[in-house]
């Protein structure tokens, strides 16, 4: 079985027992919460699709850990303007494993 699930403004299509980075969600490591924004849920050939959310149905996840993604380069130039500029970015993450699907 799986589902589509939205967090973050970002779509995942996910299976229990699998494990993914988010973006940051404050809850301590070792918490279990339900994800309510399911778009589809599939088992075999049967599939429900939402209009816009299914009916019902959540996916129920757990905090693993939190961390920061490597550095992001960004690098703003323009030729014969003596201008340069440089910044970086890391985005913070929740890894995250999904312990059930109901629907």
């Amino acid at each position: 079985m799986y589902a589509v699930i939205v967090t973050g403004g970002k779509q995942y299509r996910v299976m229990q027992g699998e494990t993914l980075k988010v973006e940051k969600i404050d809850l301590e490591e070792g918490k279990s919460f339900d994800i309510e924004k399911v778009l589809m849920l599939g088992d075999g050939d049967k599939v429900t699709v939402g209009a816009p959310l299914v009916d019902g149905a959540k996916v129920t996840a757990t905090v693993k850990s939190h961390g920061r993604l490597e550095k992001v380069r960004i690098v703003k130039f323009r030729r014969r303007k003596h201008h340069r500029k440089q910044m970086g970015h890391r985005q913070y993450f929740t890894e995250i494993e999904i312990t059930g699907i109901a629907g």
